[in-house]
Parts: structure tokens; C-alpha cells; sequence
């Protein structure tokens, strides 16, 4: 019996190793994501920015932190509880299990499945589900217009994201994250998709809830949206969520149309540098367009968002999925 737990024993020692050698690096990366934010910002705003708390503020991450960390956990006396608590965990944890079949280089991932842009699209929709449920649990009529907003939102530039998906899947012919990154060793899909690459990027700003689609949290009707309930690492989880998930979609949009870990050229000194390098380096890239989005746009209206899903995107991506099966078939091009 002895001999049969100890040939388990390893295997999971190891998978326990690659799945801390992804969190850590992420929590850490969503931590100064918030500064880099803040950093960005003020300079495009001719401010400072942090810049108190450490060298060049750089401890200010971890002062946010241990904040929120000592503060109550305030829980509003009609609320559920159970899914009051809940829901935060849910949106935090499933930012982080989206992971397992993001390929950081060649052969580098923890999940190499065949349905991975499945899996991928299944667990950024599950993320509605914390939304709703914060919103519905805390027993108030802000949060849960919060709720109401983000799920609109969410479900409507969900459907853009699918046809937007599945059109990058005509030209691969794979639902294998990593075999979409290695289609595109001759070219980028950025360049032939470009529109939809486009859309994409769009989508993934209202997808996750970011300026100019921040509508679930509209500051001036509805206090903070559906977590103006929420405190201490309960809203915590909540803000992680959201950071984690802009760079999911930032890794996303990164192999799906930039490349993944392949380099911008496959020669000296390009291709000296290590993928997981090139990989990180793009998500970067992704996010600042992120930030810069934040800093330059003023929020839009609840009707232009609706309108923009579902009479702007939605046809067009429509035309342009049957515009490029049109050509892949015409000219012979489906993989095979």
C-alpha cells in the first residue's frame, strides 16, 4: 500500500510546483499591475503617481495590500452571507484556473488540451456568475443594478468574442492554443484579421468591465456597482479578479493574434530571446493599450454600449467570419 501512494506522491509534488510557478508570478504580476496603472496614468496626466512608499513607490502594491488585509470584513446585516462571501472566491479563483492551458512557450504549459480555446471561452463566461451573485446577495438596490449592468454587458460582447474566436479557428483548422500560435509562424493573425483583432481588443475592454465600458461601476449612479457592498479582502478579491483578468485577456489576444511566444522576426537577434520572454513582453504591450484606453477615453453611455455590441460588432464579425471562409475556400486554403 505503502509502494501505491508513493507513486502518486511525485506526480503531484510536481503539478502542485507548476501550478505555485504560475499563481505566484500572476498575483505578483496583478500587484503591480495596479501601480504600473497608477504610474502610467499620472504620466499621461502630467502627475506623479505613487511614488512615497519605497523607491519610485514600488512598495505601494504591498502597503495596499496589508490594508485591505487588516480591515473588517463588513457584511450588510440583510445580505446572504454564504453567497455574500462566496461570490468574490468565485470571481478570483476562476481569473486563476483559466491558466492551465495558456501555452507561455513551446511545450511550456501546464494543460496542453485539444479544446483549449473552449475551455478558455467556457471559464470567461463562468465569470458572470460572481458578478450576479454579489450584486444579488448583498440585498441592495445599487449593487444589484451593478449586477444587472455587468451581466448585459458581459453576455453581449461575449457573443463578438465567439465569432471573433472562431474565425481565428477557420484559419488554424485546431482548437489547441498552442498549435493557433504555431499557424502563425509565417505571419501574425493581427495582420490578415485585422479588423477583428480590433474588435477583440474592444471587446476584451468590456469584457472585463474596463474604461470606457466601466458601466457596472459607475461612480455617479451607482456608488461603485455591484461590489459597493463589499470591503476589506472580500473587495480584494474582487479587484485581483479584475486585474487577473485583464492579463488573461492580454495573453489571450496575444495568441490569438500576436504570435504567443514567437518572436516578431525568426532571425538573429529576434529569435536569441526566449519565448516565454517575447510572451510576457506582448502581454505587457496588450495592457498598456489597456491603460492608455483608461486615460484617453470618457465613459460611454449605457445605450452606446448596447448599441455597439449588438448593431455594430455582432454583424460585422458575422460578414467577416463568412468573408474569410469565403477566401479560405476559394483559394484553397483550409488546413488541413
Amino acid at each position: 500500500m505503502a509502494d501505491f501512494w508513493s507513486g502518486y506522491a511525485l506526480p503531484t509534488a510536481i503539478i502542485v510546483a507548476q501550478i505555485l510557478a504560475i499563481v505566484l508570478p500572476l498575483l505578483l504580476a496583478v500587484a503591480y499591475l495596479t501601480y504600473a496603472e497608477r504610474k502610467v496614468i499620472a504620466s499621461m496626466q502630467m502627475r506623479r503617481g505613487p511614488n512615497v512608499v519605497g523607491p519610485f513607490g514600488l512598495l505601494q502594491p504591498i502597503a495596499d495590500g496589508v490594508k485591505l488585509l487588516f480591515k473588517e470584513t463588513i457584511i450588510p446585516a440583510g445580505a446572504n452571507r454564504v453567497v455574500f462571501v462566496a461570490a468574490p472566491m468565485i470571481t478570483f479563483t476562476l481569473s486563476l484556473v483559466a491558466w492551465a492551458v495558456i501555452p507561455f512557450g513551446e511545450g511550456i504549459v501546464l494543460a496542453d488540451i485539444n479544446v483549449g480555446i473552449l475551455y478558455l471561452f467556457a471559464i470567461s463566461s463562468l465569470g458572470v456568475y460572481g458578478v450576479v451573485m454579489a450584486g444579488w446577495a448583498s440585498n441592495s438596490k445599487y449593487p444589484f443594478l451593478g449586477a444587472l449592468r455587468s451581466a448585459a454587458q458581459m453576455v453581449s460582447y461575449e457573443v463578438s468574442i465567439g465569432f471573433v474566436m472562431v474565425t481565428v479557428l477557420l484559419c488554424v483548422g485546431s482548437l489547441n492554443l498552442s498549435d493557433i500560435v504555431n499557424a502563425q509562424r509565417t505571419i501574425w493573425f493581427a495582420v490578415p484579421l485585422l479588423p477583428m483583432f480590433v474588435i477583440f481588443f474592444i471587446s476584451a475592454l468590456a469584457e472585463t468591465n474596463r474604461a470606457p465600458f466601466d458601466l457596472p461601476e459607475s461612480e455617479s449612479e451607482l456608488v461603485a456597482g455591484y461590489f459597493s457592498e463589499y470591503s476589506s479582502m472580500t473587495f480584494a478579491l474582487f479587484f485581483l479578479g479584475e486585474y487577473a483578468n485583464m492579463i488573461l485577456m492580454s495573453a489571450s489576444t496575444t495568441i490569438l493574434f500576436l504570435g504567443g511566444w514567437l518572436p516578431p522576426l525568426d532571425i538573429a537577434p529576434f529569435n536569441w530571446i526566449p519565448g516565454p520572454i517575447w510572451f510576457g513582453a506582448k502581454i505587457a504591450l496588450v495592457l498598456f493599450g489597456f491603460l492608455w484606453v483608461r486615460a484617453t477615453f470618457p465613459r460611454y453611455r449605457y445605450d452606446q454600449l448596447m448599441r455597439l455590441g449588438w448593431k455594430v460588432f455582432l454583424p460585422f464579425t458575422l460578414f467577416w467570419l463568412m468573408v474569410t471562409a469565403g477566401v479560405l475556400v476559394a483559394f484553397d486554403w483550409l488546413p488541413k
